[in-house]
């Protein structure tokens, strides 16, 4: 079979490896054939170098830690089908493991030895086939089809509104109405996506103003605005913040509600500095009881919530975050972003 591969360390060494051996499932495994993987952010630095570890004794790394497969073998009792669309959950708990990880939460994993599909010490999802534990694998409803590509983003979103709600709960009398998402790419729209669903005035923030971000923002019911976060109508009681853009934070910091919640969803990249006053931010935090959090990751209960938004969301603004499907042999052109990406996917079949 094919997979595309990578060298974590070594920039340009990313290819398409073939007569690798078919896997071997053992009877508690799901068998499963790999029909798309999404690429991200995360599969460009990994391929650039940056970051990433194969698994233990090998030279080389599976790319793809978004996934959408089809079953083709299951165990027997388990609650799969040959047939069915399936996703498989990228992070897995630590060995020891962590009370956190002991509990299902691996996304709040307390000692970082986790590992990560296609990222950390496992290998991902960008091969023709691959091998899934139950526990581990998140069934697609079939009317989803090629849109399942979309629930690991969307885990990731909905662990971090999750998180949004539980700090929002803190006094009964706040009703958060203003949400501002910065960043119109997948992570961003799919946040403001369940920000419309839970009933939320959505503004999102972005720099381009032409393409087909303006567009999708307007059509979900939100408001689009591509100026600085100062020129915002109303101050935002709620932020995710998805670019992870250093100067961005330093500014959405400064604009929000008295009493906010702002969720930081992006990684920042590079060594920008960015100067902040770290007694006027705490004075403010203080004085206007805000919060300030990170979020990261998503665990089972991310993924079912995040395949319940998808069900309910409108199936053709969906295909529209879907802008370019590449041939696995051509994954060059997937990892090299164009004006008009939203999410690019590598389709792993041999068609």
């Amino acid at each position: 079979m094919k997979a595309l591969t990578v060298i974590p360390g070594r920039a340009g060494s990313a290819a398409v490896v073939d007569q690798l051996p078919l896997p071997t499932r053992s009877a508690d495994e799901l068998l499963l054939e790999g029909l798309l993987v999404g690429i991200c952010g995360t599969d460009r630095e990994i391929v650039a170098g940056h970051y990433g570890a194969p698994p233990t004794g090998e030279e080389r790394l599976i790319l793809g830690h978004e996934s959408l497969g089809r079953v083709i073998d299951a165990p027997s009792g388990s609650s799969f089908r040959r047939g069915d669309l399936a996703v498989g959950i990228v992070r897995r708990p630590d060995p020891l493991p962590c009370r956190c990880c002991a509990a299902g939460e691996w996304d709040m994993c307390m000692n970082g030895l986790y590992t990560e599909r296609g990222i950390r010490g496992e290998h991902g999802f960008a091969s023709q086939q691959f091998l899934l534990q139950p526990e581990f694998a998140v069934k697609v409803p079939e009317q989803l089809g090629k849109l399942g590509i979309l629930v690991e983003p969307t885990s990731v979103v909905a662990k971090a509104w999750e998180q949004v709600e539980r700090i929002a709960a803190r006094s009964s009398a706040l009703a958060p109405k203003n949400v501002l998402v910065t960043g119109a790419g997948p992570v961003g729209l799919l946040a403001a996506l369940l920000a419309v669903q839970r009933g939320f005035h959505v503004t999102v923030l972005d720099r381009v103003s032409s393409g087909p971000k303006p567009d999708l923002v307007r059509r979900l019911g939100a408001k689009y605005h591509d100026q600085p976060v100062t020129k915002l109508a109303t101050p935002p009681d709620i932020v995710l913040e998805c670019t992870g853009a250093e100067s961005l934070v330093a500014e959405v910091l400064g604009c929000t509600a008295h009493n906010s919640i702002v969720c930081l969803a992006g990684v920042s990249s590079g060594a920008r500095k960015v100067s902040i006053v770290a007694s006027t931010f705490n004075d403010g935090m203080v004085l206007e009881n805000d919060v300030v959090f990170g979020s990261v990751n998503a665990n089972r209960r991310h993924y079912d919530l995040a395949v319940t938004a998808l069900r309910e969301a409108e199936p053709a603004w969906l295909s529209a975050l879907l802008t370019r499907t590449v041939p696995l042999d051509r994954f060059e052109e997937a990892l090299t972003a164009r004006d008009g990406d939203i999410k690019v996917t590598l389709d792993l079949s041999e068609q």
